[in-house]
């Protein structure tokens, strides 16, 4: 049965006054018009819905269950036109992130607290992990987004986009025990070498680099966060590999040098992913908007 609902819509409202009159009024139109529409309605339901008094009208028994029926889903929908409009304002809404701990400290969070300044209503979610492990939630449905550093194996059904590029280099302490800061890379192997480890991007990318050149690289340490490579490259246990952006500070003061590598690392990008086909919430394309126009 395909009926059109603004039939309903005066059925509900000519329920709710008792009188076609009123009705009429409240909907801004004619009374002719709404006394056709009932009569059309119980047309197609096959029976009366009303019984004609003096005084207006009465449901009958078969109009009073309809009612209850046609009221409740009335409000559903006056109610998710509301949550439409409040997220189409960004008034609610949620924005779930797949990211690892790196990139939240040393990228995401500047851009964070500029959105949440303009929509302190939106909440975000974050998951922190290696990019191989919430791609599979992205093409679930689970996060809206992933952020990575690239490159990484295409997939048919996920949209890579630029977000920023970015540069990856080999730094020491002043005080690490080096004869040059100018190093070709099949001489690496001769230092103490703090790396992240094989399954994670960065280093994927850095194996990539370096078989080109057939060098395999053998780390003295190998550590999961990016922050650590960082910490105990400063302190002086060996050379660590980290991205020129996140360590700008660190080379300024003094605290870290960059080592010049021959050939040098081609430069690369972190990436915004998205599932294919999919159109993001009003709430995520604003965030979206803003991590583009950066940079």
């Amino acid at each position: 049965m395909d009926i059109d609902f603004e039939l309903y819509r005066v059925f509900n409202e000519v329920a709710n006054a008792g009188n076609i009159t009123a009705a009429s009024e409240r909907l801004h139109i004619s009374q002719p018009a709404v006394s056709k529409s009932i009569k059309s309605l119980e047309e197609q339901l096959g029976g009366p819905l009303f019984i004609r008094t003096k005084r207006g009208v009465i449901l009958t028994e078969e109009g009073r269950e309809l009612h209850n029926y046609i009221r409740t889903a009335i409000e559903y929908i006056r109610n998710a036109e509301h949550k439409f409009s409040d997220m189409v304002n960004l008034d609610v809404g949620t924005i779930k992130i797949g990211i690892s701990r790196t990139l939240v400290k040393f990228y995401l969070l500047p851009y964070l607290e500029v959105f949440h300044k303009k929509y302190p209503n939106i909440k975000i979610e974050i998951l922190t992990n290696m990019a191989s492990e919430l791609v599979p939630k992205l093409r679930n449905g689970l996060i809206d987004m992933v952020i990575a550093n690239m490159p990484m194996k295409p997939q048919s059904d996920i949209v890579v986009e630029k977000l920023v590029d970015i540069q990856d280099i080999f730094v020491v302490s002043r005080d690490y025990n080096i004869e040059s800061y100018n190093i070709n890379v099949e001489d690496l192997n001769n230092y103490s070498l703090i790396l992240q480890p094989r399954g994670n991007n960065t280093r994927d990318y850095l194996d990539s680099v370096m078989a080109k050149s057939n060098v395999y690289l053998n780390p003295e340490m190998v550590l999961a966060s990016y922050g650590l490579v960082e910490d105990m490259a400063k302190i002086g246990y060996g050379i660590g590999y980290v991205v020129e952006k996140f360590v700008t500070d660190e080379l300024k003061n003094g605290n870290l040098v960059k080592i010049n590598i021959n050939p040098p690392i081609p430069p690369r990008y972190i990436g915004l992913l998205t599932k294919k086909d999919t159109i993001p919430s009003f709430a995520a394309k604003k965030l979206i908007d803003l991590l583009k126009k950066a940079d």
